[in-house]
């Protein structure tokens, strides 16, 4: 750059410095160099940080020494915030197994994590159990529940033993659940929640000590606990099925002095007694003293009084209250109804014979819509299939996409069967091939889905689609049983496949299924015509030496 630019460059910046506000200069300029007045004050400063941080160390300090743990504290169940990552993807793992009814598998997957390094959550161990208790599996889940909480150490939380609880009632064990509760008492780091308080109750009203029931719920308000409906609603009903009506009123009292607000389930199990004695106006007097109280009942309490006014003709009031529901419903703030309703009016409209009208309830939204479940959808189009409605029962079923609902093994079950039944066998097969494409994903066929679709198939005499079938069954992860080598042996041998029906039968008896005395009459018969009679004779005493050569091994 010449000495000419250099010059002008220089005037140019002094002209533009002439120009400048003082007050910017000023603010240019720092007041002071240093934050402390001097070394001295700013060592004073850091001695006095580190002596406070010593103290006082801060909660966000990743190398912080945690205060050692007291070995004699009880341990403490997960928290939610320990479902997260690797162990929330497992215990979504686990929900979809529960979900399409593989409840073994679901086990499986949990007891094996149990030895990896993701741990199940106490959350996830629960889910297992609960769907063990509600298939009347209760040994299975008193055997899970030692060995998640017991050989495996993870910490059970109130919602474990209120299972475990419920299981020994459920199974008649009401005095080992009485042990299990003295066990929270004693040594669990929580107190029993009104669940355990209802199993146990309920538990020992069905087993006709109804006296150490209401001992019990003495117990519980003594250990301060709230009165709770629940509890009283079922010692009231236990006392109405002994015929002692004063003792349930009196108990209602109780309940009403206790509890400004209560659940309005109470009403439904008084207004059920005064049926069952013919005193209608007491019900429906019972019944308006409830709605005159105007409480916003859940769903559930709802669903109670419905079902009670329906079972005795009361359907005006049922429509009233349905009417209600829906006007109430303002999610997210209150859920006033919910699929179980639907499932109540929908059952009624059928009852009396009015198709249409059921398929108009179930298309009844409120303002804001409650979410439809697959168990809404297949109550409904199992109705209509039932009733020979197979078109309006498949316009259903074209709705479910659009509710974001997917039909599970109970849906494709209901139309495969009308198909059936209808005369229209491809629709049938067109739906079970469907089905089983997305098995792997959502659902999987079991081994009665195959068994109606063998005997749908031989009915409309394709039995070789019907084998093609059962030689494809294997490869989808289900085995069959009794019921599927006799349709299709069967229907073999009366079609004069002897050959064919011969091998399905030796590959039966290899699997370890025994053929019961009229299947075996039936092949010794249809062989026998054709004078092949020996090799079902020589199949059936080979299997029988097998098997006792097992037993003596």
């Amino acid at each position: 750059m010449s000495f000419r630019h250099l010059l002008l460059r220089s005037l140019r910046r002094g002209a533009s410095d002439r120009y400048r506000p003082h007050f910017l200069s000023a603010l240019s300029i720092p007041s002071r160099p240093f934050a402390f007045s001097s070394v001295e004050e700013a060592a004073a400063e850091r001695r006095r940080l580190k002596r406070r941080l010593r103290i006082e160390p801060p909660i966000h300090r990743p190398n912080a020494p945690r205060p050692p743990r007291d070995p004699n504290a009880p341990r403490l169940p997960d928290s939610t915030s320990s479902l997260v990552g690797p162990r929330l993807n497992l215990h979504n793992r686990v929900q979809a197994f529960i979900r399409r009814g593989d409840h073994d598998g679901a086990s499986s997957t949990t007891r094996h994590a149990v030895f990896s390094s993701v741990r199940p959550t106490v959350f996830t161990c629960n889910a297992v159990l609960a769907s063990m208790l509600r298939t009347d599996r209760f040994d299975d889940v008193v055997a899970l529940f030692t060995f998640f909480f017991t050989q495996s150490n993870i910490v059970p939380n109130v919602v474990s033993y209120n299972i475990l609880i419920n299981s020994h009632c459920n199974a008649g064990r009401v005095d080992v659940a009485l042990d299990v509760y003295r066990h929270i008492l004693d040594s669990a780091p929580f107190s029993p929640s009104y669940a355990t308080y209802r199993h146990l109750t309920k538990g020992l009203v069905d087993a006709d000590r109804i006296q150490e029931a209401v001992d019990l719920l003495r117990e519980m308000l003594n250990r301060g606990h709230a009165a709770d409906s629940i509890v009283y609603n079922i010692l009231m009903a236990g006392f109405i099925e002994r015929g002692n009506m004063e003792k349930a009123l009196d108990l209602f009292d109780e309940l009403r002095e206790r509890c400004l607000v209560y659940d309005g389930v109470v009403h439904s199990t008084l207004m059920e007694a005064y049926f069952k004695r013919g005193m209608d106006e007491d019900a429906m007097a019972s019944y308006q003293s409830l709605l005159d109280r105007q409480f916003k009942m859940t769903p559930a309490t709802c669903n109670t009084l419905i079902e009670t006014l329906l079972r005795h003709g009361k359907l005006t009031e049922a429509e009233k209250m349905f009417e209600n529901m829906l006007d109430n419903h303002n999610p997210p703030f209150f859920f006033a109804i919910n699929t179980d309703t639907y499932n109540l009016m929908v059952n009624q409209r059928f009852k009396e014979g009015k198709f249409m009208e059921a398929i108009d309830t179930f298309h009844r939204q409120p303002v804001k819509p409650c979410i439809m479940d697959v168990g809404c959808f297949n109550n409904i189009v199992g109705k209509l299939c039932e009733n020979g409605m197979l078109p309006e029962a498949e316009k259903l079923f074209g709705e479910m996409p659009e509710k974001s609902v997917d039909p599970d093994a109970t849906t494709y079950g209901f139309l495969v069967d009308a198909c059936f039944k209808g005369g229209r066998t491809d629709n049938a097969v067109e739906y079970f091939e469907k089905m089983s494409k997305s098995s792997i994903e959502s659902f999987r066929v079991d081994v009665d889905f195959y068994n109606m679709v063998f005997n749908g198939l031989v009915k409309a005499g394709r039995i070789s689609q019907a084998v093609e079938i059962f030689e494809k069954m294997w490869e989808k992860g289900s085995r069959p049983n009794l019921s599927s080598y006799e349709v299709l042996v069967t229907a073999l041998c009366n079609a004069g496949n002897l050959d064919r029906g011969r091998e399905l039968f030796e590959q039966m008896l290899q699997s370890g299924i025994i053929a019961t005395p009229g299947f075996s009459v039936f092949l010794l018969d249809a062989f026998g015509k054709a004078g092949r009679g020996h090799e079902i004779e020589e199949l059936l005493t080979g299997n029988v030496a097998s098997q006792a050569h097992q037993v003596a091994v």
